[in-house]
């Protein structure tokens, strides 16, 4: 099924109706409120600070060229006297000259802010894509900024776990789990909810979305920019379609790459399942690719094939995981990967062919353990990631109602079901208030044109959230790589899609009417390592 066609007949039936929202659940917090009250004097205030940038902080390991510093935004935007934290933002300034023009001096567009998703993920790095070819022209005009948002390191980081216990050893990872499989991981479901009550204490419940919008507004301000201009990718989308509700009047311009789908109904537990379903059907993308390369890999000249070979490895990690730290389930998340870039597919077929063959040390390089510091790093993510979605919406509180969704939708999509149940599963126990999402929506004149970008067979963030976000928000236009799935085609190979980009970004210049753009060329093939003597 093409991840355009989620809502057909029958996948509309896995999306059982959630349980009714807990009585704690909050109501979304907008214009008028309490909340909006303490944004506009924490935006004030920042405005008024500004950001000194410095040297960035040691432990990031980014380059002299960047500057760094901070801005202070309230824990709880409806208290802006009380407990206040800092966020970490980046900048790369404006080269100021046109790399297609002979170095011609170009003006001075103010700052172009960056959110890469997760939620989870940091920003911080973003300004360095302005050394990329294909950023070269935007670099010219923008300062380059990004940030951390709230809880990511090292913006008031959260956790829920020691980073020594986030990644466990070889694990399983059945497409049809047990009884006992399902009871074990709800167990360590519900304690690492109450490992993250623990750990957050009171403030836990303020790391949610509608915060992280209301921080945006507090970083522009801080940055001297009387509009916004914001590129959002992923979850970022999601951050910034709420921020276009907020503070509409407030956007210059803003980019939304891999939408994630906005309707309230769809945060996040209904979201998940399409995003299941859409994975099954990237997986059978690869696979097919990886049969058309046979003579490479060797791994079978039909998709089913190739999954016969990925099911004989994972036989085989369970019974002796590679190198004491690939099992199962690190297979898994190491194939992942290739439903969200195509870049990886090389990489993963070329690492399955050579552990069938003998060799297992491709494949304990790209799914084996990470080392200390990365495991800092990647509890922390989890830990956002956990909170935010666990904060932002109601989720089922009864494990009964995510055992028949989702075994039904696994019959269908086996490849990323279980797993993604796992990952959000603590969702079902949590024990902070939850917010209801607001439902985004402008009318004609009251936002500034906007531009969406989507791949159809984005399997992270289905199409249909892209067509959503198109209705949602008047004046804005979509652009389609049709034909392609790699999540995210800002600023990539395909030409057409940066055409677009550039036009708005450095014109604000729209196409008349959504349109689409062909798909950016298949990977090529990389020959698989040669068995171990």
């Amino acid at each position: 099924m093409r991840a355009a066609a989620l809502y057909s007949a029958a996948g509309s039936l896995l999306l059982t109706t959630l349980a009714t929202a807990p009585a704690q659940a909050e109501p979304a917090a907008g214009p008028g409120s309490a909340e909006a009250h303490g944004t506009a004097v924490a935006a004030r205030r920042a405005a008024a600070a500004g950001i000194e940038f410095g040297a960035c902080p040691r432990a990031e390991e980014l380059p002299d060229s960047m500057r760094c510093g901070t801005v202070t935004v309230p824990l709880d935007y409806a208290h802006p006297d009380g407990k206040r934290i800092e966020l970490t933002v980046s900048r790369v300034r404006a080269t100021h000259k046109d790399p297609d023009d002979g170095g011609r001096e170009v003006a001075g567009q103010g700052a172009l802010l960056y959110n890469p998703g997760g939620p989870g993920a940091s920003g911080l790095y973003f300004p360095l894509v302005g050394m990329v070819p294909e950023w070269k022209r935007i670099a010219a005009a923008y300062d380059l900024v990004g940030y951390a948002p709230r809880g990511v390191a090292p913006s008031a980081p959260l956790s829920c776990q020691d980073p020594g216990d986030f990644f466990k050893g070889p694990r399983p990872a059945p497409t049809q789990p047990s009884d006992a499989d399902k009871e074990r991981r709800a167990a360590e479901a519900e304690a690492y909810a109450r490992d993250c009550a623990k750990r957050g204490g009171e403030g836990l419940r303020h790391y949610h979305s509608l915060n992280n919008a209301r921080d945006l507004e507090v970083v522009r301000a801080a940055l001297g920019e009387r509009r916004l201009t914001f590129m959002g990718a992923s979850y970022g989308t999601y951050l910034g379609a709420l921020y276009a509700e907020l503070f509409p009047s407030h956007v210059r311009r803003m980019v939304f790459d891999a939408v994630v789908d906005p309707d309230p109904e769809q945060i996040w537990y209904r979201n998940n399942l399409d995003q299941s379903e859409a994975f099954e059907d990237r997986w059978d993308d690869f696979k097919e690719w990886v049969a058309e390369h046979d003579a490479v890999y060797g791994l079978g000249d039909t998709a089913r094939k190739v999954q016969d070979s990925y099911e004989e490895a994972s036989a085989r990690l369970a019974a002796e995981p590679a190198g004491g730290t690939v099992g199962p389930a690190q297979l898994q998340g190491a194939m992942l990967k290739a439903g969200y870039y195509d870049d990886y597919w090389p990489h993963r077929a070329e690492a399955l062919s050579a552990y069938l063959k003998g060799d297992p040390r491709p494949l304990i390089d790209q799914a084996g353990t990470r080392t200390e510091e990365g495991a800092v790093a990647a509890e922390n993510s989890n830990a956002v990631y956990t909170a935010v979605e666990c904060n932002d919406a109601p989720w089922p509180t009864d494990f009964e109602v995510w055992d028949r969704d989702n075994t039904r939708l696994a019959r269908r999509a086996p490849f990323e079901t279980w797993d993604n149940v796992w990952t959000n599963l603590p969702c079902a126990y949590w024990r902070v208030p939850r917010q209801q999402p607001l439902d985004v929506r402008t009318a004609p004149g009251e936002l500034a044109p906007t531009l969406i970008l989507a791949a159809e067979r984005d399997a992270a963030t289905p199409y249909e959230g892209a067509l959503e976000l198109r209705r949602r928000l008047s004046g804005s236009v979509l652009v389609t790589e049709r034909d392609a799935g790699t999540h995210g085609v800002a600023a990539g190979p395909n030409e057409c899609v940066n055409g677009h980009l550039e036009a708005y970004l450095l014109e604000g210049r729209l196409p008349a009417r959504d349109t689409s753009c062909a798909p950016r060329p298949e990977p090529e093939p990389r020959q698989a390592a040669a068995p171990r003597a």
